[in-house]
């Protein structure tokens, strides 16, 4: 489906000229009728071949109903600018085309109407004159008259090449639907109408508006029920009969989880000229009266009313309810850091100036982001070489690198012991142990629950001399296994002992018992060559060690089925081989 906004003067055939294309009625208010001229928005759609399903969104032309023109288009990316050949250019055909300007709409088609009641062409020549300057100044040019039907044809042809030019959306985006009616049925609850600007919708879609979940019960579009509607689309949804009070003209329905809502944003405005300092925000079909701050030339943070849910890239306009002047904008960061010091606001503009919406981008300014936040921002693509992945966050390469000198310079001030991760992350400043690990790359490394120094075989120096201590201790008697306290002279207890077994640096051969690397399957060997079966004194002496050792080291074995302890209290080995014990102690 494709959606067209209508724009231009009061009384310029705008309605004729839908109801000619789609032979519907876009004014369906009374007073609509009685006056003759749109008060609120119309919606009516056909079918042309080339281009399929076309719904139009019909926008007053009257200077009073400026802000329902702005609920119309702000979703909106088509447009048809509509002057009349019989009359001036006029203040609200310049109104809506500063506003479709404003919004960013490349795509559309001037329409010059009633050509029948005069020479089209002086009134064509100052419309492109008025669109040179604007996104639409490429939109191509066609006369008509909606009474009598001229030119009609060729009004649909052309509408045709155009809508085939606009981008596709990609159906699998984040919902975003904004409501501009609500009303109950009898029978039905609460149904809402909107445009989807973004995503898929279908019955059973969960969506969100102001964090408050709603399910979608029923979708129809132009007049039918639907299995599924994909953006861009004038839609009607069926939510039930307990759908959330935020549910008002200019809510925002949206993926769960997929938009900031944002009570500061960093925004670009054109004309670069300061606005006003209470205009008002038109963004979708929404309107909201902010404070504006000015950043620098062309840069200026919004400070809505209430939270406004907003993405990088948005469009949206500014517009002086007094002046009626009207500023373009896009949204650049929708969650901007508080400008707390003198000078915040010169500096904040010079990291906004090259901003350009990437990933990099974001990286470049926050140095640390979450992925999920990057959603919300609206932020998509890969991220460039260099970036650490750390669980859910991405640290840019600066600040890893930046982190990492803290972090080494940080463990060396510890000593051998170094930090631990909780300790490291608070020194850094971070929240997510998770980055400390991921920062710790030689010559660090997480040892025995801690983050040390290491060296180049990945053994940290403290431990590399308790080991050599302890094989010193060993060299001439390997079943001798160290006492408790001499464990502690080296350090190696707790968390670091664990590590250096799990490692396969030590081996624990019982409880209490701690021998190097080898020694279990020593062990066996030495014990299946005795006489079978054998007692603990003979095994004792064949291992040269004393009880406290001999004791826990046979009781390893057993639980291990290397040795079967038999009802005299000796001992056989059962033929299991030494790697296998080997594995147990480890």
């Amino acid at each position: 489906m494709h959606v067209v906004a209508t724009a231009g003067h009061v009384d310029h055939g705008k309605s004729t000229l839908v109801r000619a294309l789609t032979g519907q009625e876009p004014d369906r208010l009374a007073e609509e009728a009685r006056r003759g001229l749109s008060i609120e928005l119309g919606y009516c759609w056909t079918d042309l071949p080339g281009a399929g399903e076309v719904a139009f969104v019909d926008v007053p032309g009257h200077e009073r109903f400026l802000g329902t023109t702005l609920t119309g288009l702000g979703p909106l990316r088509v447009a048809m600018l509509v002057v009349a050949a019989d009359d001036p250019w006029m203040p609200q055909a310049a109104e809506h085309l500063a506003a479709l300007d404003a919004l960013g709409v490349r795509h559309g088609l001037l329409v010059v109407t009633r050509a029948d009641l005069a020479d089209p062409g002086p009134a064509l020549e100052r419309a492109r004159g008025e669109l040179a300057g604007t996104s639409l100044r490429d939109a191509p040019s066609v006369c008509v008259s909606g009474r009598t039907g001229a030119g009609l044809d060729g009004l649909r042809r052309a509408l045709v090449e155009v809508l085939r030019s606009v981008p596709a959306p990609d159906p699998d985006a984040d919902v975003r639907f904004w409501v501009d009616r609500r009303f109950g049925v009898r029978g039905t609850g609460l149904v809402v109408t909107g445009t989807l600007a973004a995503g898929t919708v279908r019955p059973g879609t969960l969506l969100e508006v102001d964090g408050e979940a709603v399910r979608v019960r029923g979708v129809e579009a132009l007049g039918r029920a639907r299995g599924a509607v994909a953006a861009p689309a004038r839609v009607a949804l069926d939510l039930g009969g307990r759908a959330p009070e935020a549910l008002r003209r200019g809510a925002q329905l949206v993926t769960p989880g997929s938009v900031l809502h944002a009570a500061e944003v960093d925004v670009r405005v054109w004309p670069e000229e300061v606005p006003t300092r209470r205009p008002v925000l038109h963004v979708g079909t929404d309107h909201v009266e902010v404070r504006a701050r000015p950043l620098g030339p062309g840069l200026v943070r919004l400070r809505p009313s209430r939270p406004v849910p907003l993405r990088v890239g948005d469009r949206a306009v500014l517009r002086d309810p007094g002046s009626r002047r009207v500023w373009g904008v896009e949204v650049l960061d929708p969650l901007p850091p508080p400008l707390d010091r003198r000078g915040a606001a010169t500096v904040r503009a010079g990291v906004l100036a090259g901003h350009d919406g990437s990933v990099a981008d974001e990286l470049r300014r926050r140095g640390v982001v979450a992925r999920g936040l990057l959603r919300r921002l609206g932020v998509v693509g890969d991220p460039p070489a260099g970036t650490l992945l750390a669980g859910d966050l991405l640290l840019s390469a600066e600040r890893v690198e930046a982190l990492r000198e803290r972090l080494v310079a940080a463990v060396r001030d510890a000593g051998p012991a170094g930090l631990a991760p909780t300790a490291a992350a608070r020194i850094l400043g971070v929240d997510d142990v998770g980055v400390v690990s991921a920062l710790a790359r030689p010559p660090l490394r997480v040892h025995g629950g801690r983050v040390v120094l290491g060296a180049e075989d990945g053994v940290p120096a403290a431990d590399r001399r308790a080991l050599e201590l302890l094989a010193a201790d060993l060299e001439a008697d390997p079943f001798a296994a160290p006492t408790a306290e001499r464990l502690r002279e080296l350090g190696l207890v707790g968390p670091r002992l664990d590590a250096l077994v799990r490692e396969g640096r030590l081996e624990r051969a019982g409880r209490g018992v701690v021998l190097l690397p080898g020694s279990t399957d020593e062990a066996v060997r030495r014990l299946a060559a005795l006489e079978q079966p054998f007692t603990v004194a003979q095994a004792r002496e064949a291992l040269g060690t004393s009880r406290r050792v001999v004791l826990p080291l046979l009781a390893h074995l057993d639980a291990a089925g290397v040795t079967a302890r038999l009802p005299d209290d000796r001992r056989r080995t059962v033929g299991v081989s030494a790697a296998r014990a080997g594995r147990g102690a480890s």
